[in-house]
Order: C-alpha cells, then sequence, then structure tokens
C-alpha cells in the first residue's frame, strides 16, 4: 500500500463523509422542522400528520446501516450502473442511515427555543412560517451547526461497512491491511498512518463544527 493509495482513500473517506451529511441535512432538516412544528406543543399540532413521519423517521433509524447498503444496491445499480466497488455506491445507503438521526437532532434542537420568543414574535402577527424562518431556525442554529459535525462523525463511522461492498475509504482500507497481514500488522507503519489519518479527521470535522457553532452563536457576543 502505498502513498498514493492512502490519498485516494483519504479523498474517498471526506467525500463520502461530507457529501452524505450535506444530503442528510438536506432531507432531515426539514423533516426534523415538520417533526417539531406539528407536535404536541408546536406552533402547528397535527396528530396525525406527526404520528406518520415520526414512524418512517423511526422505521429508518431502526434498519442497520449493512443492510440498507444491501437493500439500496438495486437503487444504486441503477444509478450508477454498479451497486458496489465504488466509494460512490454507497452514498444512498449512508444517507438514509444518517437522514433519521439528522431529522430527530433537528426536532430537538427546535424543541430548546424558549417558547416566549416564539409567542413575543407571534402576538406581532406573523405567521407559522414566519415563526420558523425567523425564530426558530435562526435561534436553532448554533445547535444545528454542532449536530452537523456530531452526524459528520457519525457518518464517518459508517463508512467502516463500505468494506462489506468494496467501496473503499479509510476505514476499509484498515479491514484490508489487517486481513493481508494478520500476523504483524500492529508492528506495520502503514496500519498506524491509517488509523492516525482518521483519528485526524473526526478531530478536525468535530472542532471545525463547534467553532463553527461558537461563532453562530449571538448569545455569546
Amino acid at each position: 500500500m502505498n502513498f498514493s493509495e492512502i490519498a485516494v482513500m483519504t479523498g474517498e473517506t471526506l467525500l463520502t463523509t461530507l457529501l452524505c451529511t450535506a444530503l442528510a441535512y438536506l432531507a432531515g432538516l426539514p423533516c426534523g422542522v415538520l417533526l417539531c412544528v406539528t407536535s404536541k406543543n408546536g406552533i402547528a399540532p397535527r396528530r396525525v400528520p406527526h404520528f406518520l413521519l415520526s414512524a418512517v423517521v423511526n422505521l429508518l433509524r431502526s434498519v442497520p446501516c449493512l443492510i440498507l447498503i444491501v437493500l439500496c444496491m438495486p437503487v444504486t445499480r441503477v444509478w450508477f450502473g454498479k451497486g458496489t466497488g465504488e466509494w460512490y455506491t454507497v452514498l444512498l445507503p449512508l444517507t438514509l442511515s444518517a437522514f433519521g438521526f439528522v431529522a430527530r437532532m433537528a426536532e430537538q434542537s427546535l424543541s430548546e427555543v424558549p417558547a416566549g420568543e416564539i409567542e413575543a414574535v407571534k402576538s406581532l402577527g406573523a405567521t407559522n412560517f414566519q415563526l420558523i424562518v425567523k425564530v426558530l431556525l435562526p435561534e436553532a442554529k448554533p445547535s444545528l451547526i454542532s449536530g452537523a459535525a456530531v452526524t459528520s462523525v457519525t457518518v464517518l463511522g459508517y463508512t467502516s461497512f463500505a468494506y462489506n461492498v468494496g467501496a473503499g475509504g479509510l476505514i476499509a482500507g484498515i479491514y484490508t491491511f489487517y486481513s493481508r497481514n494478520t500476523g504483524n500488522y500492529a508492528a506495520q507503519g502503514v496500519f498506524w498512518l491509517l488509523v492516525f489519518l482518521v483519528v485526524i479527521l473526526v478531530f478536525l470535522l468535530q472542532e471545525a463544527g463547534l467553532k463553527i457553532a461558537k461563532k453562530s452563536d449571538k448569545r455569546r457576543r
């Protein structure tokens, strides 16, 4: 395993993590908003829609990532011409795995916005849509951003399942290196380099998310 291969694996891991996190947020954030708004204590309680949406989110969260990878293979094969073997073949299942997590995290973040602020703006005649875009989302922004950091680290962990379908990445590279050097893998510098790169990626993702969240928090200014 040479440095060019390690560079490719690092790029695959980072690209997969960032793309899946972004896609999960594009789908999960609106879902989280709806869950919050239609909840019992939301600004527009709707019991049946909330129950149905919550059931879908819970269903996706209950399916293990590896099973989602298998279930998504036919769709992935139609989209990309192959169901396994490339980093992009795990984008759909990893996004679906993160979707439920993002939806619940967004719901929780939005639910923590003080009711007093919502009522104050509502008393001025604001519509529900205005409450969402002018109060809920801005107030919950720091929490949503820090949640994105947690989500990205979670997705990076999900990339370990890529090994099972030959999709590549750093964690899959660690598994591959171990299987080829079972007897003395711990004595190999390459093995520890791969582990170090994974740790560094996790650290950078967490720190970047936390710093951006702090800068966006108007209460700290």
